[in-house]
């Protein structure tokens, strides 16, 4: 398969007076060209920031230590997303590589209007478009993400709508240059179901037409099952697993996984009691230097106790780190 996007090692720290605290460690990962790549895990295990590393967005003190990003753009040109130059990196970001950030209240700029926004991301990246062409396009992406009164909105402040609406508005402005890659961080959570389906499809068929490739990190299984083709589980700074998504869905290998998966089938038992893994995710530099998933894991041996699993293949395809399928230590 040709891959749009090669992660290789990446490795992600930050600064706690003048110690180095890991928060992301040798994280590996491939999207394919017109694929959907879900990342799944709870809060705190470096999902969003490894999508902000990909755009050299990663705040202070927070910084790449390690590792490359290849992404293969429109021209066909391969370049490392961790060491471009800036300037090389602004004519990517918002044409080759799109985001949708997960709190679309902080997102948008308050003093300035829907459209002076959305005229903006097309001025940055096409400076010779005309007036009438700009509104063209900003009416049509608002019309395609179901946003009511389109003309209304535009000039409209974010204070004015609703977070529902502004959310819409935050895929539109993603979606208006069709990207070659589309990175959404949580791109469904202010919506309602009927427009969290519809969002979804638009994605889907942005994957089609488009000839683009998608990122889709959430909290929700169900976004993963109707979107994605591969996905990978992060926990604790690292991927724990990953598979294609109907082999992860129905022979998850990993602890972790299984607990994700019953804590969403729970409800449909008997009992109607809600499952949920006991304990919290570690958080960044209090990590052992054994499995990170031993102190709530109901698996838990000796040995997980003192060396960390490898990533290695437990099926064609589908990788776990976990004992339970291989003996392999990390290197």
């Amino acid at each position: 398969m040709e891959h749009v996007l090669e992660i290789t090692d990446l490795k992600i720290s930050t600064l706690r007076g003048k110690e180095t605290v890991p928060l992301l460690d040798k994280v590996s990962l491939k999207v394919g060209r017109q694929q959907c790549l879900g990342i799944v895990g709870e809060s705190g295990c470096g999902k969003s920031i490894t999508a902000s590393a990909l755009l050299q967005l990663l705040p202070y003190p927070l910084s790449v230590t390690g590792g490359s990003a290849f992404f293969t753009a429109s021209s066909q040109a391969r370049m490392d997303l961790l060491t471009l130059p800036p300037k090389l990196m602004r004519g990517i970001r918002g044409r080759e590589i799109a985001m949708i950030f997960q709190e679309p209240m902080t997102s948008l700029d308050p003093i300035f209007t829907i459209q002076q926004q959305m005229f903006e991301a097309l001025h940055f990246h096409y400076p010779h478009m005309t007036h009438a062409d700009r509104m063209d396009k900003s009416l049509s992406m608002l019309r395609k993400v179901n946003i009511p009164r389109p003309e209304q909105t535009l000039a409209s402040y974010p204070h004015q709508l609703s977070g529902g609406q502004l959310q819409r508005i935050m895929i539109a402005i993603a979606l208006m240059n069709n990207p070659r890659l589309l990175i959404a961080d949580e791109p469904t959570t202010a919506l309602d179901v009927t427009i969290q389906m519809q969002i979804l499809e638009l994605m889907n068929e942005l994957k089609e037409t488009n000839d683009a490739s998608v990122i889709m990190i959430t909290h929700d299984l169900g976004v993963i099952a109707e979107t994605s083709q591969h996905v990978a589980v992060f926990y604790a700074g690292h991927i724990v697993e990953e598979a294609p998504v109907n082999e992860l869905f129905h022979h998850p290998q990993h602890p972790y996984t299984k607990g994700l998966l019953q804590s969403i089938s729970s409800l449909t038992g008997d009992s109607r009691q809600l499952y949920a893994i006991p304990g919290i995710v570690p958080p960044g530099g209090s990590w052992a230097a054994h499995c990170r998933f031993a102190a709530r894991c109901s698996h838990a041996s000796g040995r997980c106790l003192t060396d960390m699993p490898a990533l290695t293949e437990a099926a064609p395809g589908h990788f776990c780190r976990c004992f339970l399928h291989s003996q392999e230590v990390e290197a």
